[in-house]
Parts: C-alpha cells; structure tokens; sequence
C-alpha cells in the first residue's frame, strides 16, 4: 500500500477516534458459534478495535492488525482504560506476511484482500471459526462508496470460502441494519484440514 494510503487511513482514524456503537451486530450475534474454551483471536485490518475490544471481553487472546498507527494506538488506549489484554501488529496484509497462528477465531470485516482467504484457511485451529462481512456491488444503489473495486460480486463470498477449504456454516447477502448490502459468512475449517 502506498505511504499516501496510510496515512489516510491515520487521519480518517485520528479524525473519527474509536466508537463502540460501529461494533457490528452481525459479528457480535455470531458469540455462540466461537470456540470454547477460548483461545486466540485475530482482528484482521480491524482499525481502532471494535471487534477487538469485543473478542477480548468475550475471553480471547485477541491480536489486532491494521495498516493505520493511529488506529492501533487508539485501540491499545481504548482497551487499556476497559482492563483487558489486546496486542497489536502494525502491517500491511497486502505485502507482509500474514500474522502465524493457529487462530481459534479470524475476524474481518469492510476489508477486502481476495489472496487471504488462502491464509485464513492456513491458520485457523482445527477448531477455529472465521467470520467474514464485506459489501457486494448491489451496495452501490445506495451508496458511492465503497467503490467497486472493494466489492464483492453476487455470490462470490461463498466461492472464495469453500475455494480456500473452509466449510460454511452460515452464509447470507441481504441490507444490513445500517443500510448497506453486505455478505456475511462463518466458516469452520474443512473436515480433511482437520486431519492435517
């Protein structure tokens, strides 16, 4: 990613700071699902950590990547004055290695990188969950961003799972409550990776 992108994204999160009430209920719906007991969560591209902060409460050792320093450093403050544990890697996932797991939980969500699906089904635990949200194309009837390039076509989500090995448990594209057209999907690791 270009130095002019990071520090975009700095001033967007210096901007905006961190606020809990962008925490999807999507995501936050899906706590019967996780893995017990729990284990180690990544937050992937996960910005000022509002998965974060909510896996870490749930119980997880919970690492959190993102391009932006300043969304780390406001994730790291946020997670200090609510008392729980949150690391935090400073990467480009477009160029860096994607973190070494096994991860009991991958969360990613309004960040799309088609490449790491390969990686997300790499490191999940033989238990881990992976859960997904990104907006499709149709989200463009309502909104200009984000732009097409950063969408999702019909149906693809699924693809890119079950291409990558990963079982789905749940997958659905419909309006989200906030407006936007997403596709969400929990996937669990393959019964042959398991064996692995």
């Amino acid at each position: 990613m270009l130095d002019r992108d990071r520090d975009k994204w700095d001033a967007i999160h210096r901007e905006r700071g961190y606020s809990a009430s962008s925490l999807s209920d999507r995501v936050v719906a899906c706590e019967a699902l996780l893995p017990r007991p729990q284990g180690s969560a990544l937050d992937v591209a996960g910005g000022t950590g509002r998965h974060s902060l909510w896996l870490a409460r749930c119980g997880f050792d919970v690492t959190l990547t993102d391009i932006s320093q300043v969304a780390l450093q406001i994730a790291s403050a946020e997670a200090r004055e609510r008392n729980v544990t949150l690391t935090t890697i400073h990467t480009d996932l477009e160029e860096d290695p994607f973190p070494t797991g096994p991860w009991d939980v991958i969360v990613c969500t309004n960040y799309l990188h088609r490449p790491l699906f390969a990686s997300f089904a790499e490191t999940l635990s033989p238990r881990g969950v992976l859960i997904f949200a990104q907006p499709t194309r149709r989200n463009l009837e309502r909104h200009p961003r984000p732009s097409a390039r950063f969408l999702l076509e019909e149906g693809e989500l699924s693809e890119l799972v079950i291409q990558s090995g990963l079982d789905i448990v749940l997958a659905e594209e419909k309006w989200s409550p906030d407006g936007r057209h997403e596709a969400f999907v929990i996937a669990k690791r393959g019964a042959s990776q398991n064996r692995d």
